[in-house]
């Protein structure tokens, strides 16, 4: 047997990703593999949904079955385990309903990370019609951290976000469903920065920067609710994960390898790094 001339990275923090798959690489199970495999973790996933897709945009979903979606979960947490789950498209009832039991049958104490996915980027509906209010009675409240947009943020509170300050109230209402904290993500908002509002019992913190206009930016929501799951895996505190998170994906855009006509993908491949 060859012996490695180099010690590999240690793989630490266990993600279990319960989420769509994106046959394009940029978003979804494949954008959230890189992810957290890029930031020193090590992903596990139950599939929901295969969609077949590019950077044009979504052209079909298929369901998973929703008893092979719980045998997913739960095969890898009696085995694997985990130190956080993460969420990303729930996009009917029954698989909302399915994902909160078994997560509570067998991993009822795990921080959950819950990306509120609604709608692709090119604009097709991710979620159907009668989920929403299930997404907001079920999933919603057992999370450590919810990330909606601002699209999505206006949608699960029925509100119209145009400021930093519609921002905040908004996150206090999203607090109201339950999780432990809420992230507004504001990359829609008009202007030439870009604002994130983080806030839970005792913090309160806003994140700016100054926006990068480019179309590839297709995964991002993913990707960054993927590395703060990473980042808790790891043991960091929500703001430290946050942080980071807003670190790597800022990167990833910048240095993005401009493929596919529409909404390009990112490059999650710019570090190996786990505590960058």
């Amino acid at each position: 047997m060859e012996t490695p001339t180099e010690s590999p990275t240690l793989m630490r923090g266990r993600v279990l990703i319960c989420a769509g798959s994106d046959s394009g690489g940029g978003a979804g199970i494949q954008a959230d593999l890189k992810t957290v495999t890029a930031l020193g973790g090590f992903a596990m996933t139950a599939i929901t949904a295969l969609t077949a897709q590019n950077t044009m945009g979504v052209f079909a979903i298929s369901d998973v079955p929703l008893d092979f979606v719980a045998q997913q979960i739960q095969v890898v947490l009696e085995d694997i385990g985990a130190d956080s789950v993460k969420t990303g498209m729930l996009h009917s009832e029954g698989v909302i309903r399915m994902v909160r039991h078994v997560l509570d049958e067998y991993s009822h104490e795990l921080p959950l990370v819950v990306d509120p996915v609604m709608v692709a980027k090119g604009g097709h509906r991710l979620l159907d019609p009668g989920a929403l209010e299930m997404l907001k009675s079920v999933i919603i409240p057992r999370a450590q951290l919810v990330t909606p947009n601002i699209p999505e943020a206006e949608l699960l509170t029925n509100t119209t976000i145009e400021t930093v300050e519609d921002m905040a109230q908004a996150a206090e209402r999203l607090l109201l469903l339950g999780p432990n904290a809420v992230l507004i993500k504001g990359g829609h908002m008009k202007g030439f920065e870009v604002t994130d509002f983080l806030v839970a019992p005792g913090i309160l913190e806003t994140f700016t920067d100054e926006k990068i206009e480019t179309r590839h930016t297709h995964g991002t929501g993913c990707t960054m609710a993927s590395a703060i799951a990473t980042g808790i895996a790891q043991g960091l505190d929500i703001e430290t994960a946050v942080k980071r998170a807003r670190t790597y994906v800022r990167t990833a855009i910048l240095t993005a390898p401009e493929h596919g006509q529409g909404h390009g993908p990112l490059n999650h491949a710019h570090t190996m790094r786990p505590n960058m």
